[in-house]
């Protein structure tokens, strides 16, 4: 059972950042006083205690997902949230008030960087107290995805997996620390692609091999003992699929967490070629099972939240910079309280 907070009303009006056009970066967030939202069907009000800043947050931002998202004008982004259950609303049977709790709110609406928020049931989990709000809210995409892209590789949770050859790219950023953690429970040989600062880390948290990018051999993405990769978790931008295919075991997968345009023509050409070498673009399915899982090895100690950062909410702008610059080693945590 999670521990159970002592709940308190929720006010009428919250503190909540904000922006009310696409562009403008950190500069476009706007600190506002509005209304708490109010718990529906099959929902959660939750009062926030931290947030996890994701790439896509900004991204959003910026107008990649136009006119998907947001949805509408003014938009309170960010969707992973960690905090304790406040009100619910008709149908919710498994939560109360003053469960803790760790939620991926719904895209459309977002509401992550303010004190309270909405949340679905069906994407909310109790958060045990060996779990802080912080390592909880670090989960929901980041993590989310490495699992996903594991097991889209083959990846098997309960022992009766292959030893396969991966590769993670841009292994120190948010999904990429997970997913060497993930990998290593798997069973999985890792070779890791990170800044040559993050060379050691990354080795401490299982991989068993890692190139420093910005070296020739690590450009070329060669296994230092020669191994072809029997699939990739593909963490960054910017590398052509003519330097994966030759790395890559006869029929090797190339998860890419962040397709663009030509990516997914790639994809495609190879679905219709049936070749045996494939690049595979992975857009996360939200779901609570992964997420009770992922929670369930932060509480028993196989796998960490690397935080890189924590601010309050009113420095939100600086945690959302200093995601757009791309250079944290783990999650950048914003914290409600202060």
């Amino acid at each position: 059972m999670a521990a159970a907070a002592t709940p308190t009303a929720a006010p009428a009006k919250m503190r909540a950042v904000q922006y009310d056009a696409y562009g403008g970066g950190a500069a476009g967030l706007k600190h506002v006083e509005v209304p708490v939202p109010s718990a529906k069907k099959n929902e959660l009000l939750l009062k926030l205690e931290a947030a996890s800043i994701n790439p896509v947050d900004w991204k959003i931002q910026k107008g990649i997902l136009r006119p998907l998202l947001p949805r509408k004008f003014p938009f309170v982004p960010v969707t992973d949230v960690a905090g304790v259950v406040v009100d619910v609303g008709s149908g919710v049977n498994g939560f109360r008030a003053g469960d803790q709790v760790v939620a991926m709110l719904n895209s459309f609406s977002g509401g992550g960087l303010a004190e309270y928020a909405v949340a679905s049931e069906s994407l909310t989990v109790k958060r045990p107290p060996e779990v802080s709000a912080a390592e909880g809210a670090g989960l929901p995409i980041a993590a989310g995805t490495a699992l996903q892209a594991l097991r889209a590789i083959g990846a098997k949770f309960d022992g009766t997996g292959k030893p396969l050859n991966i590769l993670i790219t841009a292994a120190s950023g948010g999904v990429g620390l997970y997913a060497i953690q993930l990998a290593k429970l798997a069973g999985l040989h890792i070779t890791a692609t990170c800044g040559a600062r993050n060379v050691e880390f990354v080795r401490s948290l299982g991989a068993d091999e890692v190139l420093d990018y910005r070296t020739p051999e690590g450009a070329k993405l060669q296994s230092p003992s020669g191994k072809k990769y029997d699939g990739v978790v593909h963490c960054t931008v910017g590398i052509a699929w003519s330097t994966f295919e030759p790395v890559l075991s006869s029929s090797g997968r190339v998860i890419d967490i962040t397709p663009n345009f030509s990516a997914i023509l790639t994809s495609s050409l190879h679905k219709v070629t049936f070749a045996r070498k494939r690049l595979v673009p992975l857009l996360l399915s939200p779901n609570k099972a992964d997420l009770e899982f992922l929670v369930g090895l932060l509480k028993d100690g196989k796998m960490k939240t690397v935080i890189d950062s924590k601010f309050p909410l009113t420095d939100a702008s600086k945690a959302w910079e200093k995601s757009i610059e791309g250079h944290a080693t783990g999650k950048i945590i914003v914290e409600m309280e202060g």
